[in-house]
């Protein structure tokens, strides 16, 4: 029984690490993990591709030419992608909503 509860845990820490488990976006803690390539904590534009290589000076509200964990945290999805459900861009009331 251990073993099948460490198993369980390890294939969960492998969807997590990649972010995707629900087929969403890389999570913060992801993007860092594939992309921080010297581990400091941050991110440079030389270590960075793809979405966030395009946005970089958007993403680095502070200019001081990296990217850190809460500015990713705070940067907009990248065009194109809708917002995850339950938060912005909800069209019209609620369910139920004035009845």
């Amino acid at each position: 029984m251990l073993i099948g509860s460490i198993v369980s845990c390890s294939s969960a820490k492998k969807a997590t690490a990649n972010g995707q488990a629900n087929g969403g976006p890389p999570t913060t803690a992801a993007l860092f993990l594939q992309m921080d390539s010297n581990k400091d904590g941050k991110l440079a534009k030389s270590e960075v591709k793809g979405p966030l290589a395009n946005d970089f000076a958007k993403i680095d509200t502070n200019s001081d030419g990296f990217i850190s964990k809460e500015e990713l945290n705070k940067a907009p999805n990248p065009s194109g992608q809708r917002p995850p459900q339950g938060q912005a861009g909800q069209q019209g009331p609620p369910p139920n909503e004035g009845k």
